[in-house]
């Protein structure tokens, strides 16, 4: 009997591992095919001079050496992303955590306004979006209709960049939300004894809203950025990366190489370094997190 009920649990569990096994195989197959296998294969290119066409050649590390000492549009490009990322990124969150303070009291009419400004962030990256917004600040466009100017706004290289970082912090729902539920997550008796103290809402909002949201601020950042450094329908379809390659980003260059100039074995070399300065400024903002970001098992 022991030894039959021994058989029937093994047997149960079998079952509930193939069923699991079954339940996961879709992930796992689309890992492998859409991240792990291609990611395996441009490493391998990024070694390589390969036009699409023709097979593979192998060149070691001379992609690299080009990129760093033979390529002035690649430190453009980058350059670029760089003062993208630095700029649009603080602006997006400060507009984030602005628009999440207005929704922390619950209204009639609270959810409906976070669904709408929660919008930009779901459409922001479609190419409709993109030209709608090289509509808006075209010369005969809303934007000059409003201010009564006739500024080439796409033209210019000191103004082009700013309609792409305006772009971007448009796009704020995704962080708003999360700013919002730490918000929410904030124990109300941390306000009131600092009412009864005689502290503004100013000093409430520096002394206690700040310090018990940087968790919430770190994952913003940490996410905000890599989406920064990644951005590419924004220059590609707006700008085209023009006027002079102002607003040529990082991945539109790396694009431009590897499908419009066939070179795939140097574009798979400059996403390798995306990766690594990525994963660089990651760990740099993982390592100072300990000194500004507040954890309540340390604290105590």
């Amino acid at each position: 009997m022991k030894t039959k009920k021994q058989l029937s649990l093994k047997q149960r569990l079998n079952e509930e591992h193939t069923a699991g096994f079954i339940f996961v195989l879709p992930f796992i197959i689309g890992f492998l095919a859409f991240s792990a296998i291609p990611i395996i294969i441009s490493f391998c290119l990024s070694f390589t001079r390969y036009d699409i066409l023709g097979s593979p050649t192998f060149i070691g590390v001379e992609n690299f050496v080009r990129m760093f000492t033979d390529d002035d549009k690649f430190w453009k490009s980058f350059g670029t992303t760089f003062f993208y990322a630095v700029v649009s990124v603080p602006l997006k969150l400060i507009m984030a955590l602005f628009v999440a303070m207005l929704f922390v009291k619950t209204t009639r009419f609270t959810s409906v306004m976070r669904a709408v400004y929660y919008l930009p962030s779901i459409m922001g990256g479609s190419i409709a979006v993109a030209v709608l917004w090289r509509r808006l600040f075209a010369s005969d466009g809303v934007i000059n209709a409003i201010l009564g100017t006739d500024i080439a706004w796409l033209g210019r290289k000191d103004t082009a960049i700013w309609t792409l970082i305006i772009l971007s912090v448009w796009q704020f729902g995704s962080s708003m939300l999360i700013f919002l539920a730490g918000l929410k997550q904030v124990p109300v008796s941390l306000y009131e004894a600092a009412t009864v103290d005689g502290c503004s809402k100013v000093g409430q909002f520096f002394k206690i809203t700040l310090p018990m949201l940087t968790p919430v601020i770190f994952f913003n950042l940490v996410q905000q950025t890599i989406n920064a450094f990644m951005a590419f329908t924004q220059s590609f379809v707006i700008t085209g990366g023009g006027p002079r390659d102002s607003t040529l980003f990082y991945c539109v260059y790396q694009y431009q190489r590897a499908f419009e100039f066939h070179e795939m074995g140097y574009g798979s070399a400059m996403a390798w370094f995306m990766l690594l300065v990525i994963g660089l400024l990651t760990a740099l903002i993982f390592k100072s997190s300990t000194k500004w970001v507040y954890n309540e098992s340390k604290e105590g």
